[in-house]
């Protein structure tokens, strides 16, 4: 504990010296983060890999995102941190006055990652924080020992500690991390722990971005692509073994074409996997044989229309849909977080949207269609974080779409601007014409205090 301490009262002094809300310092971090990435990028590559076999694709995804949003900050940063002017009444700015918000970091900050992408989504957030001028202890996940025990050992050789610091650990070492009065907590990770988080910073009163998780829901109706449609979703899907929360977590397929899209479906994950996915160099492990027994047990054998297979072991479950599933199902009773994917049959759309719009509101949601009202209809019903329409999953990477749940997927947003916003204080000032006289000051009587007061109409 002394030692969280003594990390987090060096970091809070560095940030008292108001040299974090210089851009100098800030364009020197974001330099920092640039060259710790591309000069390890081998090592966390094969680190992903040993921890839970993340083919090529995915380890490079884990380096290319984070080195691009270092790129994007470096070309907006001047511009991000300039006062921002806003619009006041007019009677006050045509005497003189204006608005302006001013952005100030909160300070000290806690990032703590998830297992599923360990290196992009501990590394974004920071990002985020570093670049609106806070500093930032890092909490890798512990589930991914060895992407934890290599930003351990690098962040000291390319970070000063009281800029960018790591801590490495389980439950204990959380809850006593969490104890400290940090400026900014961010959170990526399951509800569940969500909630933990949140409770220990309400005892500080400290601000969150909680990027949480859910069910996911997929719409297909009858005018959808669905050789399109069925490559998006078992991607989807599969990538990260499902271990990824903006996932689509179950389908709704239109009566008319949910025998085809089964087919297409099962034709598409033969394709990217292969006849006997364990063997694919392109597909994932589960983090864990817990997680690999328990997306397991989800399985209904007979409703299984390709997989089904399972190794808990090796931490492989099979690429595996369920048709025709209904929600009294295993798979459908929390998120699956894993590569079993149920699919249900509907009719009338706005049926099931009145069912998923009374779920707990999800992280994402994607709907494939051609009918333009049918679009408008879930995307204006439905409540849900962000999404796509004929697409899934890459509305995440935009830095101009800002990212985040609602409810119970989480609070905040960030990406981009969205990101540095969040993760600093908006400080809205007057700035007054210091020879402007108002007299709307006591004793009242005997003046004009409304026409005083029309200056502010």
């Amino acid at each position: 504990m002394n030692t969280y301490q003594n990390i987090f009262d060096s970091q809070k002094e560095l940030y008292f010296s108001d040299t974090t809300k210089t851009y100098e310092w800030r364009m020197d971090q974001l330099n920092r983060m640039e060259k710790f990435l591309t000069e390890n990028q081998d090592a966390f590559c094969a680190a992903l890999n040993k921890d839970f076999g993340k083919p090529p694709f995915e380890q490079l995804f884990e380096i290319t995102v984070p080195l691009g949003v270092v790129k994007s900050y470096k070309e907006t940063l001047k511009s991000l941190m300039e006062p921002e002017p806003v619009e006041i009444p007019h009677g006050l700015e045509a005497t003189g006055n204006r608005g302006v918000i001013y952005k100030e970091p909160y300070g000290v900050t806690l990032v703590i990652g998830p297992f599923n992408a360990p290196v992009l989504l501990l590394l974004c957030p920071a990002l985020a924080a570093l670049s609106a001028g806070n500093t930032v202890i890092l909490k890798p996940a512990n589930t991914t020992p060895t992407i934890a025990k290599l930003f351990e050992e690098l962040i000291p050789k390319y970070f000063e500690p009281e800029a960018v610091s790591v801590v490495t650990g389980g439950r204990d070492e959380i809850t006593e991390l969490l104890k400290l009065p940090f400026d900014f907590i961010f959170f990526t990770g399951s509800s569940a722990v969500g909630k933990v988080v949140m409770k220990a910073a309400a005892e500080n009163l400290t601000p969150v971005l909680l990027e949480l998780g859910g069910q996911n829901p997929t719409v297909v109706d009858e005018t959808a692509n669905l050789d399109i449609a069925v490559d998006r979703i078992a991607w989807g899907h599969n990538a990260i073994s499902g271990q990824w929360c903006i996932a689509p977590g179950y389908i709704y397929v239109h009566e008319s074409i949910a025998d085809d899209f089964i087919e297409r479906l099962k034709v598409s994950i033969r394709k990217m996997y292969g006849d006997d996915p364990q063997q694919s160099p392109d597909f994932a492990r589960m983090i864990s044989e817990h997680d690999a027994e328990r997306v397991a047990s989800y399985i209904v054998p007979e409703k299984v229309v390709i997989g089904g297979r399972y190794d808990i072991k090796d931490r492989y479950v099979e690429p595996t849909v369920l048709y025709p599933s209904t929600w009294d199902d295993p798979a459908l009773q929390q998120e699956v977080f894993g590569p079993v994917l149920p699919v249900m049959v509907y009719s009338d759309l706005k049926e099931i949207t009145n069912i998923i719009k009374r779920k707990p509101k999800s992280l994402a949601a994607y709907i494939f269609s051609k009918n333009q009202a049918n679009i408008d209809y879930f995307l204006n019903a439905v409540s849900f974080g962000g999404g796509c329409v004929n697409q899934t999953n890459l509305h995440c990477w935009i830095d101009s779409l800002p990212f985040g749940g609602v409810g119970y997927s989480g609070i905040g947003k960030y990406y981009g601007k969205a990101g540095f916003n969040a993760l600093s204080n908006r400080k809205s000032l007057l700035l007054g014409n210091p020879d402007l006289e108002l007299d709307v000051f006591p004793p009242y009587a005997g003046k004009d205090i409304a026409k005083n007061l029309s200056v502010f109409g």
